[in-house]
Formats: structure tokens, C-alpha cells, sequence
């Protein structure tokens, strides 16, 4: 399966695996669906009280796949794109991210959205949206300004430009930077600290967290969702997904 799922920590913790690695886990429509439904499934259990996700082999996710994404764009609040976003956004219980290599679009869009961020030395991040004719999403234009300020924020939202754990976690981005080979363990280690705190205790001081986000959120992700759509429409999204798929630099008038 694209998106494999397993139950770590004694049942109490739900591990979502985005495997396809062939692809460099590239996110297609059907994954974004098995994402949502996992989270959801994992919001109302009783007995998971976190979710950790990560990519299979080497790589994160190198964001959507073009084709699937070209073929079946996310033009309707009720994509599962939008779908796996929001539930994202409403997760009530801790989710930590393990980003054992390049995290690219979506990959680092969503990243935004978890409470811990885990990132081998090898990782790498990219919001490459302007590039490809688009525009930033995901609440990456209200969260990313928050977390890193204006100047630094338009950098990497408008250049586009890829960088490495090591700027990530200068930025805030990522919690904390360990050597590859030590991911999973360290990983584990910070969900094994989390399940001796309290449950009910945790997901209250979570939702304190988020919930002066949630407003603001809410009115970012339309508005994002709303020129999303315009730019997908767009000659200049056009030539960058054509570019993209025929391997060449795009030609932008």
C-alpha cells in the first residue's frame, strides 16, 4: 500500500508510513484519501494517543505527484487534498513528524501543522509553489511569516529555494537535527517521553496552543485555496507543469 499504517508503543501509537519510494513517496490523490482516513480513525480511538509519520526509504515526500496532481487537481473544498489538510489542522492529539530526507511542496507545507519535527542531517525543505506558477498553501502563508518573520518567510515562499535541516532548525522549522542513522530511535524516544505525561493533560495544553490559530487559519487557507485555484488555471502553471514533465527549464513570458 502507498500509505502503510501500524500500530507502535503497545497500540498506542499510530505509525503512517508514506511508501512509495519508487516515486520518492510522491503524494497522489488516493494517498491524500488513506492519510485523512487514518487521521481520523486515529482522532476517535481511544487507545492511540499519538501519530507519527514518516516516509519510507530514504526520502520524505517529494510533494505531490505532477501527473496524479494534473489530472485530478484539488478544485473543490472537499478534495481529499483539502480533506487530509484540515484534518491535519484539527488533529486533537500529538503528531510528530520524522523527515528522514527531502521534504518538498505539501512535504514542507504540512509540517507547519505538527507539534514536533524530527529531521535527519540529510533533510532537505522546499515551498517551490512560485515556481511551478502556483502560490503558497496549506497556511503556509499565515504560519510561515509567525514562525520565521516576514523577510525570511518571503525568501523561502517567493525564491523558492531548497535548504537543509541544519537553516530549518536555526529557523524553527524543526525541532531538533539528528545524524540518519539515529532518527527512528530518537523518534521513538520522544513518544516514549510523551506517552508517561498525561493524556488528558496533553490534548488540553494542545488545543490552548492552537486554538488562537484556528480563526486566523481558517481565513488563510480560503483565501490560499481560493488563488490556488486561479493559478491552477493559470498559462504560467501550465508551462511549469508541462516543463516539470518533459524535463526542461520553463519558459515563462
Amino acid at each position: 500500500m502507498d500509505i502503510e499504517a501500524r500500530d507502535d508503543h503497545g497500540g498506542r501509537v499510530r505509525t503512517l508510513v508514506m511508501n512509495r519510494p519508487a516515486k520518492k513517496n510522491a503524494l497522489t490523490v488516493a494517498m491524500y484519501a488513506a492519510l485523512a482516513d487514518e487521521l481520523a480513525r486515529a482522532a476517535g480511538s481511544s487507545t492511540i494517543r499519538a501519530v507519527v509519520l514518516t516516509g519510507a526509504g530514504d526520502v520524505f515526500t517529494a510533494g505531490n505527484d505532477i501527473r496524479d496532481f494534473v489530472a485530478d487537481p484539488p478544485v473543490s473544498d472537499d478534495s481529499h487534498v483539502v480533506r487530509f489538510l484540515k484534518a491535519l489542522v484539527a488533529f486533537p492529539k500529538p503528531i510528530l513528524a520524522q523527515v528522514n530526507g527531502v521534504a518538498i511542496g505539501v512535504g514542507t507545507t504540512m509540517l507547519l501543522h505538527f507539534d514536533l519535527v524530527l529531521a535527519a542531517s540529510s533533510a532537505r525543505f522546499q515551498f517551490p509553489f512560485v515556481k511551478l506558477g502556483l502560490c503558497p498553501e496549506g497556511g503556509s502563508s499565515l504560519l510561515l511569516p509567525r514562525m520565521v518573520g516576514l523577510q525570511r518567510a518571503s525568501e523561502a515562499l517567493l525564491w523558492g529555494e531548497p535548504f537543509d535541516a541544519a537553516a530549518a532548525e536555526k529557523m524553527g522549522f524543526v525541532n531538533e537535527v539528528v545524524p540518519d542513522g539515529s532518527l527512528a530511535a530518537s523518534t521513538a524516544a520522544r513518544v516514549a517521553r510523551l506517552l508517561e505525561l498525561p493524556p488528558d493533560a496533553v490534548a488540553a495544553a494542545k488545543e490552548l496552543i492552537r486554538a488562537p490559530l484556528r480563526s486566523d487559519l481558517g481565513d488563510a487557507m480560503a483565501r490560499e485555496a481560493s488563488f490556488f485555484r486561479e493559478r491552477l488555471a493559470s498559462s504560467e502553471a501550465a508551462e511549469a507543469f508541462a516543463a516539470f514533465l518533459e524535463k526542461r527549464p520553463p519558459r515563462f513570458s
